[in-house]
Parts: structure tokens; C-alpha cells; sequence
């Protein structure tokens, strides 16, 4: 236990840890009463999102710089289809998305700059679309929202709390250096600890299969923020912006939650009704 105690009191880097706080509370507040609401104003929240992170995106690998028409192209396609998405418009907002993916995919698809560009067009729509699609406007979307948003939040703040504290083994050093297989597994314990909570507050059952689903919303979350620490160490970017203090931009604190939340989805569409995940998502 002195041991542990010394430990903490060595790490230089609980320092950011005030700014990451506030930030935290001050956004989990935000999305949280809009998440409640739910109806237009989380659309317009996903639908504000999906613009900052493909912004972003298009920032860390000059997209708008190297990629010449084809980025506008992209821009415009991804507005057009949150704009439909927002006023409830599903279906013609995924028929315009799938055609623009299908066009660069085809007509560009040997240029280099151009595969990078549809990534973050891709990326973006992953960000907002599926949250949308699976609040839907029930209290069932409600809760299913809550079940991945506790699973990612237990996950990162656990993951990131165990790793400073025990230390150990890196994850992997060549994309996050400061990430641990400690860190890795406590986060994926609380993920399914504070999964199994949530369902037997707010689920009719807590099922296996419903936890091993929180296992693995909490493994392909860590997968996201290891798969954007990649995205920025191949373009060289620490961070990719600056519009949340302690946290860097949206992507940084979205990346977890983009892989998740499109993963439930797809289980959830699989499972039952396209445009009705959520119910999908609790029959199992």
C-alpha cells in the first residue's frame, strides 16, 4: 500500500487532471439533459458532431490541402446527410451517404489522398448517425444510449485511473506510450461491472449475453482510442484540436464512444429493426 501511495505521488501528469475533470463534468452535463430530450435536439447534437470531427479529421491529415476537390465533395455530402438526418429524413440521408461513399470509393479509388478523405467522411457519419439512430425517440433508445455511454465512461476513466496507478506493460508502445494492459483490463472490468449495475436498474433482466455484449463494446471502445492515437501518430498531430480543456477536440473524447456506439447499432439492426435498434440491442 506505501508502495502504491508513493507511486501516485511520483506521477508528474495528475497534474492535467483538474482540467480533465471540469471539462468532463461540464460536457457529460451537456450530453446527458440533450440525450434525455432526445427528438430534434440530440439530432442536432449528432448532427454537430459529425461536422467537428470531420473537421478535425480533415485538420490532422490536410485534407483540405492535398485531397483538391474531392474534399469539398466530401464536406458537402456529409452536410447534406446530417441535414436530412436532423429532420428525420433516415432513409434519403443513407441513400445520399452510400452514394457519395460509393463515388470516391470508385472514381478515386487509386488516389491515395482521396481513400483518406472518404475515411474521415466515413469516420464522421459513424460519429453521429449511429447515436441517432439508436436514441431514436423511446425510452428504449434512451436506455440504450445510457447502457454504451456507462460502459465507454467506466472504461476510460478505470482504464486511465489503473493504468497510472499499477503501471506495468505497455498496451502498445508504437501507437499510445502511455496506455498499459493494466490499464486495458481494468478498464474492461469496470466496463462490464458498471454495465451489469445500469441493466439491473433500468433493463427488464441482466442477461449473459448482455454482459458479454458490454465486454465487447468495451474491448472495440479501446480499440477506437487506440485507432485514433494511430490516425494522429501517422500525420505527426498530438492532438486533434483544442475545444475541450484537458481533453483536446471532440475526436479525442469521442473515439471510444464512435466505435461503440456504431458496434451496438449494428447488433441492435441485426438483431431486430433497422431504424429501431435499440429494441434489437435488449432481445438478445
Amino acid at each position: 500500500m506505501t508502495e502504491l501511495i508513493t507511486r501516485l505521488k511520483a506521477i508528474k501528469t495528475w497534474g492535467d487532471l483538474k482540467s480533465r475533470v471540469l471539462s468532463a463534468i461540464l460536457l457529460i452535463v451537456l450530453v446527458v439533459v440533450l440525450t434525455v430530450i432526445g427528438g430534434f435536439p440530440f439530432r442536432i447534437l449528432c448532427a454537430v458532431i459529425g461536422v467537428i470531427i470531420f473537421d478535425e479529421w480533415s485538420r490532422i491529415i490536410g485534407s483540405s490541402r492535398r485531397a483538391g476537390p474531392i474534399h469539398p465533395f466530401a464536406k458537402r455530402c456529409l452536410y447534406l446527410t446530417l441535414l436530412l438526418f436532423v429532420f428525420g429524413l433516415n432513409g434519403i440521408a443513407l441513400a445520399i451517404l452510400g452514394a457519395g461513399i460509393a463515388f470516391i470509393a470508385f472514381v478515386d479509388r487509386y488516389e491515395w489522398r482521396a481513400m483518406w478523405t472518404l475515411g474521415g467522411l466515413v469516420y464522421a457519419s459513424l460519429a453521429s448517425l449511429p447515436l441517432g439512430l439508436l436514441r431514436s425517440d423511446d425510452l428504449t433508445g434512451l436506455v440504450a444510449i445510457g447502457f454504451v455511454a456507462v460502459i465507454v465512461w467506466a472504461t476510460d476513466i478505470f482504464a486511465y485511473f489503473t493504468g497510472r496507478s499499477v503501471g506495468g506493460p505497455k498496451l502498445m508502445r508504437s501507437i499510445s506510450p502511455n496506455k498499459t494492459v493494466s490499464g486495458a483490463l481494468g478498464g474492461l472490468a469496470a466496463g462490464v461491472f458498471f454495465a451489469a449495475i445500469y441493466l439491473a436498474i433500468f433493463a427488464p433482466e441482466v442477461s449473459f449475453a448482455l454482459l458479454a455484449l458490454a465486454s465487447g463494446l468495451s474491448f472495440l471502445g479501446q480499440c477506437g482510442d487506440l485507432f485514433e492515437s494511430w490516425i494522429k501518430r501517422r500525420f505527426g498531430v498530438k492532438d486533434a484540436g483544442r475545444i475541450i480543456p484537458g481533453h483536446g477536440g471532440v475526436m479525442d473524447r469521442m473515439d471510444a464512444l464512435i466505435v461503440a456506439s456504431a458496434a451496438a447499432f449494428l447488433v441492435g439492426a441485426l438483431n431486430g429493426d433497422f431504424f429501431e435498434p435499440a429494441v434489437g440491442l435488449f432481445d438478445q
